[in-house]
């Protein structure tokens, strides 16, 4: 991948080549979802190194390792085949070794755990090799690579988890372009870098040319994603589906797909592990309320699901259009609006109060776009979120002050703030309330 496309990781890459020059062994642990840029951040931070690349798969990891070893260094075939005469003979001869989608590793074998250990201790410790573990599997990363628990505890230098780029970093992808263009952007490819360098000119007729296209990769990508994933890849699918389509409660997802209650939780923890889906509960709870929701984790899987997969006869037939798109968009980005005003609060929250929890509000048939909080000083903001012009500002503020009398938190004493979010206002008033239309979002 060219340069231009880690213009929004230069954080990333100034750390991993400070690992490069440090004249000692480094283990770097580097996590996120996929499509997320681990691999090409990676390759790109030590291109002008001596480095062997393996990525890793479901079965016989140790055999494929060695064939990309022989194919290098031919000589490694007269050597025993196991992991430590491997890392024996490497540690002189490389700069780096990358093990990618390291969570194959100890799926096929958890045992792989101890055999790294043994070989940071005994081989690599005193060398200057420096090994990357990439892993697309965020929960087994944390639970099996980075907990006290594991065998590897206490050997990594450093971990970086790799995340979707904010909103307000698509600005390095698409300079000079006003915030609605970019929030059309932001709408079909989220945060994740894989899909913003795809869209090479304006959105549209960007998107008008992709649909075209026989071998688009927009047919198969969520397809692709799941089948890498996982076996069962129907009943994965349909549990994304049953998301996408507003089923957000266990009972509905259920319903959905056809199947047991108790037979629906390990899919679903498996979707959250890959970062597929998230499980969210009311700003107000804990982690543990029954009134959690689950939601597709980025605006790529949830244009997928609307735009799309209803329509993959059409796109193979070469009738859908992209007008068919964009007469629902903004009906579609009104979502998407509610999570840029989220980013917007986090990033201005020292000129209103620094709150520590931000989230979603819900009980019953109501619900609020955006509840801040800060549980020490009794503070909390309300605020709603409107993807229109000329939004009537008092209209929303009396209605979100009407929902907010049944949020249930520090009742007695508590400060409360409103601030609602649009394309643009018909009117100011002078009530007090924080109003942002994109203007001013734009600005900022």
């Amino acid at each position: 991948m060219v340069i231009q496309n880690f213009r929004n990781r230069e954080r990333e890459l100034t750390e991993i080549s400070e690992v490069m020059e440090s004249g000692k062994f480094e283990l770097l642990i580097v996590y996120g979802r996929r499509r997320i840029g681990k691999t090409e951040l990676i390759l790109k931070a030590t291109e002008s190194s001596k480095r062997l690349y393996f990525l890793a798969v479901g079965e016989r990891n140790l055999e494929r390792f060695y064939a990309v070893c022989i194919r290098q260094f031919p000589e490694i075939s007269r050597l025993k085949m196991d992991w430590e005469a491997a890392f024996e003979f490497l540690k002189d001869k490389v700069d780096a070794v990358v093990i990618d989608e390291f969570q194959n590793l100890i799926r096929e074998n958890e045992s792989i755990l101890n055999v790294f250990q043994a070989i940071t201790d005994t081989i690599l410790k005193n060398s200057k090799l420096k090994l990357f573990l990439l892993g697309s599997s965020v929960s087994m990363m944390t639970s099996k690579v980075l907990d006290y628990k594991s065998p590897l505890y206490g050997r990594k230098t450093g971990a970086l988890a790799l995340r979707a780029v904010s909103f307000s970093d698509l600005r390095m992808f698409f300079p000079g372009m006003r915030m609605k263009e970019l929030m059309e952007i932001y709408g079909f490819a989220d945060g994740i870098p894989f899909y913003l360098v795809k869209v090479d000119k304006d959105f549209w007729p960007w998107l008008r040319l992709e649909i075209k296209k026989e071998k688009s990769f927009l047919r198969d990508e969520v397809d692709f994603l799941i089948r890498y994933e996982f076996e069962d890849a129907g009943t994965y699918r349909l549990i994304l589906e049953a998301i996408a389509n507003g089923r957000t409660k266990l009972n509905e997802i259920k319903d959905f797909i056809r199947v047991k209650r108790t037979d629906l939780s390990p899919y679903l923890k498996n979707l959250i592990e890959v970062g597929m889906i998230k499980r969210a509960v009311p700003v107000t709870e804990n982690i543990k309320s029954r009134h959690g929701r689950y939601y597709l984790s980025d605006n790529f899987l949830r244009f997928w699901f609307r735009y799309i997969y209803p329509n993959l006869s059409s796109l193979e037939e070469g009738i859908f259009d992209v007008n068919m798109v964009k007469s629902d968009y903004s009906s579609y980005l009104g979502g998407v609006f509610e999570d840029v005003a989220r980013q917007f609060l986090i990033k201005e929250r020292k000129n209103i109060f620094q709150f520590t929890k931000v989230g979603k509000w819900w009980r019953k048939e109501r619900e609020i776009d955006i509840v801040a909080l800060d549980a020490n000083t009794k503070q909390i903001l309300f605020a709603e979120c409107k993807w229109q012009e000329k939004v009537n500002a008092k209209k929303v503020l009396d209605d979100l002050k009407e929902k907010a009398r049944h949020v249930d938190w520090n009742r007695e004493g508590r400060k409360e703030y409103y601030a609602v979010f649009a394309k643009s206002f018909k009117e100011s008033i002078k009530e007090d309330v924080y109003l942002f239309d994109l203007k001013y979002m734009d600005g900022k």
